[in-house]
C-alpha cells in the first residue's frame, strides 16, 4: 500500500525500513542502485536530518535531502 510509505529522510533514527521506490533523474537513480540502494533493500536510519546517515548492508551511507532523487520506504513494524 502506498499510504504507509514515507520519504527516506523522514524515517526516525533507529528505525529500519524497506526501500519501495527510487525516483528522480535516471542518472541519480542508477547511482543509488550502484551503491546498493534499490527496491527491496533494508535500510536503518542512524542519523535523521540533512544529511541523514543510513546503514545499508555493512556500509554507512550519507544522503543530503535533495530534489534530484526521491527514495520512499516502508517502515518496519516495531515489535
Amino acid at each position: 500500500m502506498m499510504h504507509d510509505l514515507v520519504p527516506l529522510h523522514h524515517l526516525a533514527a533507529g528505525r529500519t525500513a524497506e526501500v519501495v521506490h527510487l525516483g528522480g533523474h535516471p542518472d541519480h537513480v542508477r547511482r543509488l542502485e550502484e551503491i546498493g540502494l534499490r527496491h527491496g533493500t533494508t535500510v536503518e536510519m542512524l542519523q535523521k536530518g540533512s544529511p541523514c546517515i543510513v546503514r545499508l548492508a555493512a556500509s554507512k551511507v550519507c544522503f543530503r535531502q535533495n530534489e534530484a532523487f526521491d527514495v520512499l520506504v516502508r517502515p518496519r513494524r516495531v515489535v
